[in-house]
């Protein structure tokens, strides 16, 4: 585990690396890292993610109860800590509304086809949780299933969750799938997709597998992705 210290300031550089790439507006988002098996640092509620300096951020416990800040947890983090029960591997945790993957979630599509080989290598392919309301159990219920076989998932009219080893695995998912959804609506545009699929697919599957940095077993598809949920 890296320092408090340390976890702070990527905290801090994240914030304004989702503000700077268009990720979050106003005081959308929020991120995480696990500090040890009970302890998390979290971004506070009501903050701009590009304005934060590192006292702002507070700690919880894995129950959800505030240990130390100034500030006061948000309500989402309920989120966070059902991912890190489930996905001990987990180190930290990005959630956005980057436009064009939102644009998806909005529209009720997953973006589960295997259009990239990176993507399917990276990510494997990124499911659609119905939609709840967003701090309430029934949020954590949507997408309960698809935490263990998953490092990103779409939630409907809501936004992307994205999950990682580290802060910087996490950010860098949160970009496949913004990367991805811009790909894939070209695709829309064109009125066209070619899916890999037979042996072309499974190498990149077995890939993905032997890949150092995934943890999540992923196939593909999980959803028709026409279809709302």
């Amino acid at each position: 585990m890296k320092s408090e210290r340390k976890s702070r300031e990527e905290i801090v550089h994240c914030g304004q690396m989702l503000c700077q790439c268009g990720y979050v507006a106003a005081m959308d988002g929020n991120i995480s890292v696990r500090l040890d098996s009970r302890q998390i640092l979290a971004t506070p509620t009501g903050m701009s993610k590009g304005r934060m300096k590192p006292a702002d951020l507070v700690i919880v416990d894995i129950d959800g109860h505030k240990i130390s800040g100034r500030r006061e947890p948000s309500s989402e983090l309920a989120m966070h800590r059902m991912i890190y029960r489930m996905r001990p591997d987990v180190g930290a945790i990005v959630h956005a509304h980057p436009p064009t993957a939102t644009g998806f979630a909005a529209a009720g599509l997953a973006l589960n086809q295997p259009l990239v080989c990176e993507v399917v290598i990276g990510l494997g392919s990124i499911p659609l949780a119905r939609y709840a309301t967003p701090g309430t159990p029934e949020l954590c219920a949507s997408m309960e299933a698809y935490v263990p076989d998953y490092d990103a998932i779409l939630m409907a009219n809501h936004g992307v969750v994205a999950y990682g080893e580290d802060l910087e695995r996490a950010f860098m998912k949160m970009e496949i799938v913004e990367h991805f959804a811009k790909i894939a609506l070209v695709t829309h545009q064109l009125g066209k997709q070619a899916p890999l699929e037979g042996e072309d697919l499974e190498k990149l599957l077995e890939a993905r597998r032997k890949y150092a940095g995934s943890t999540s077993t992923a196939s593909m598809p999980l959803q028709p992705s026409n279809i709302r949920k």
